[in-house]
């Protein structure tokens, strides 16, 4: 619906449908597609496999080592872009978030190494990060050691005692993880929720801070911006200009996603 709303706005007779493809069916399934497809978006668990196949991607790709989008380009190439971490970004500054020390973040996968570059671009400088499973958290302490970001894993059980004195406290775990322990009021009151869910909402993080009030990033607004980025590099092949009248298409994607 994000993406019809804004080809339509474009006046473009484009069509963006949805296919459900398995990790060791994607190379195999780009390799159906013919030079009508202008591009792919991928979520879980695509997004490191759509990386491995790219033939080109920038830095932000590399350091994450994954993608949430593809453009495949008329002479054949296929570019790959990571537009979550543009999207996380901008939903924290619609939050209030100007600046950021220190953060918690659940989860160790492939949309919290998003978050931690998104993060460390806002100024943080340290993180502590709540795993179900520290075996699988090799990728995110290399990044953190890339950004020179001082990291501390915990256990996911452990979430409730580091996060005070965090700026932001994140949620990038999947649908279907819960959030059995009660986090500490002062936390709640003070520091941003970015919780990445976005159906069903709110998510487990979110509902926390919104029973006292609190300020939440939510996975809606991050849906929403990371689409406007990968909308501009669908329709021009570039992420960073906007396009003519971005507003009036950022409120017509909006507008279709108020109304789902």
């Amino acid at each position: 619906m994000l993406h019809g709303a804004a080809y339509a706005h474009l006046g473009l007779d484009w069509h963006y449908g949805r296919h459900e493809v398995r990790e060791h069916e994607l190379a195999g399934f780009l390799d159906g597609l013919d030079r009508s497809w202008r591009g792919i978006s991928a979520t879980m668990p695509l997004k490191e496999e759509l990386f491995r196949i790219a033939d080109e991607w920038d830095d932000a790709v590399a350091l994450t080592g994954a993608a949430n989008t593809l453009l495949l380009t008329d002479d054949g190439r296929r570019i790959a872009r990571n537009t979550d971490i543009a999207g996380i970004e901008r939903a924290l500054r619609d939050a209030g978030v100007d600046e950021v020390r220190h953060a918690s973040i659940a989860g160790a996968g492939a949309t919290a190494r998003s978050v931690l570059v998104a993060l460390a671009g806002m100024g943080a400088h340290s993180a502590s990060v709540a795993v179900r499973d520290a075996g699988r958290a090799g990728a995110l302490v290399a990044v953190a050691e890339q950004l020179d970001l001082e990291l501390d894993l915990v256990r996911l059980g452990d979430l409730e005692h580091v996060v005070e004195g965090a700026d932001v406290v994140a949620w990038t775990l999947p649908n279907g993880v819960g959030l059995s322990q009660v986090l500490p009021f002062d936390a709640r009151t003070t520091a941003v929720a970015l919780d990445v869910t976005y159906h069903p909402w709110p998510g487990p993080l979110a509902a926390q801070w919104l029973e006292v009030g609190g300020r939440v990033a939510s996975g809606r607004d991050m849906l929403l911006h990371q689409a406007v980025r990968q909308v501009r590099f669908f329709v021009s092949g570039q992420t960073d200009e906007p396009l003519d009248n971005e507003a009036s298409i950022e409120l017509a994607m909006r507008t279709a996603l108020d109304a789902a």
